[in-house]
């Protein structure tokens, strides 16, 4: 039976690794009574600022439980608290959304919920945070560490892939990465960076996570990690954590639409995926933020069931995710989720990542375009005939007018693509 998180945090045994310093529990508890505290509008909060290090979340985050106070974990682009009480007294959760797809705002969570999916990993382990430390995900990552009361190395300067894949390549003298979360973009960019094959990786477990999750990538990274186990989670910051999956294929079995998964219910309404799960947000406050068309408040049914917003179809045995309903485009009167259109050119040999761009067209309503990274020792130009071949079965609207071949593509510090048209 996987051992579930106690009580205590963080846990003994917790190291946090960042900057080249050593943050033990004593030396972060030592520092959480100092944490400045920020009266808001329907009381006293403890802050956390964008931008900031791990080893003052964590700090935050214990005054917080402390002083049984709500805890506001900022993000940059949303720099003034919620201006809705708590959903309840004492020791809350506020995390900032990134705006990746759409506006940003607060979400609310109980202690219970954040780790209500946390598995402990037994020591010796070290994780590696390559997630933004504030959002969803990176919070996840620093719980499971700090409960399991195992090693973590992060960076308060990692902005980019870059830095993150640094501290993969090069942990702190006498660490090595066991275990390690991030996005598909993120696993992409390190496959680009690292020699092949890993012989000398101690990488035991790797997880994907924030993005979809395609066929390409997971038979890449298999190849590329032998020994690790490769698991997708799907999570949001509105939905919590909801399931993994393991079986080294994308999406998941449509059997879990009958019989649920890890004490979700899934259900499929005009093709988008809906869930029902104790590990939900608590609410949602958008307001400060720009309009929002769906806001999360109205996305969540009176039963309990929240519309997530992604589109998801069947294949089989299988339910798979084809795209963001709000980053779908009209394309001459052709519904296209750029998401797929990038899965078909990842799964062309040759390719290590692309990006699908749609730009606004007076004729068709919107045109797509397509920037291409060659892997390493790709001829690019060579990779055209293959290229068409691959977009081949999409239908003529979802083929980009234009591939652009590029050594990089930009980077964002929620570590996923801008899906914004």
């Amino acid at each position: 039976m996987t051992p579930q998180p106690q009580a205590g945090f963080p846990a003994a045994g917790f190291r946090l690794f960042e900057d080249g310093a050593t943050f033990p529990p004593d030396r972060l508890h030592a520092a959480a009574p100092g944490v400045d505290t920020l009266a808001a509008t329907w009381g006293t909060a403890v802050w956390c600022p964008a931008g900031a290090s791990v080893h003052t979340l964590l700090a935050a985050l214990l005054a917080a439980r402390q002083r049984a106070l709500p805890l506001l974990l900022a993000r940059p682009g949303v720099t003034a608290p919620p201006q809705t009480p708590p959903p309840q007294p004492g020791f809350v959760v506020a995390l900032a959304t990134s705006g990746t797809t759409g506006p940003a705002g607060w979400i609310w969570h109980d202690w219970a919920r954040l780790k209500g999916r946390i598995r402990l990993t037994p020591a010796p382990a070290c994780w590696l945070l390559s997630y933004t430390p504030a959002s969803f995900a990176g919070l996840q990552v620093i719980l499971t560490a700090a409960l399991s009361g195992v090693d973590l190395v992060a960076s308060g300067s990692a902005e980019t892939a870059t830095v993150r894949i640094q501290a993969l390549l090069r942990p702190p003298p006498g660490r090595a990465i066991t275990h390690a979360s991030g996005t598909p973009s993120f696993w992409r960019t390190v496959l680009l960076a690292l020699p092949r094959p890993v012989a000398d990786s101690r990488l035991r477990s790797l997880t994907l996570g924030g993005e979809i999750a395609d066929a390409a990538t997971l038979e890449r990274l298999a190849a590329a990690f032998p020994a690790a186990r490769i698991c997708h989670l799907y999570a949001s910051t509105e939905a919590g954590a909801l399931f993994a999956v393991h079986d080294g294929r994308a999406g998941f079995p449509a059997r879990w639409l009958e019989t649920g998964v890890d004490e979700v219910l899934l259900r499929i309404r005009n093709d988008i995926l809906e869930v029902r799960s104790p590990r939900g947000m608590l609410k949602a406050d958008r307001r400060g933020a720009p309009p929002d068309p769906e806001p999360a408040t109205d996305r969540l049914h009176a039963d309990g069931w929240l519309i997530t917003g992604d589109q998801v179809r069947r294949e089989g045995d299988r339910i798979v995710f084809a795209g963001r309903a709000d980053t779908q485009v009209n394309i001459g009167g052709v519904k296209i989720c750029p998401e797929t259109v990038e899965a078909a050119l990842l799964a062309v040999p040759g390719v290590a990542e692309a990006w699908v761009c749609a730009h606004a067209s007076p004729l068709t309503g919107h045109v797509l375009t397509a920037q291409v990274v060659p892997a390493p020792g790709q001829e690019p130009e060579a990779l055209r005939p293959a290229l068409r071949q691959g977009l081949a079965a999409l239908p003529a609207a979802a083929r980009p007018r234009k591939i652009v071949f590029t050594a990089a593509l930009p980077e964002t510090l929620s570590g996923k693509k801008q899906r914004r048209t």
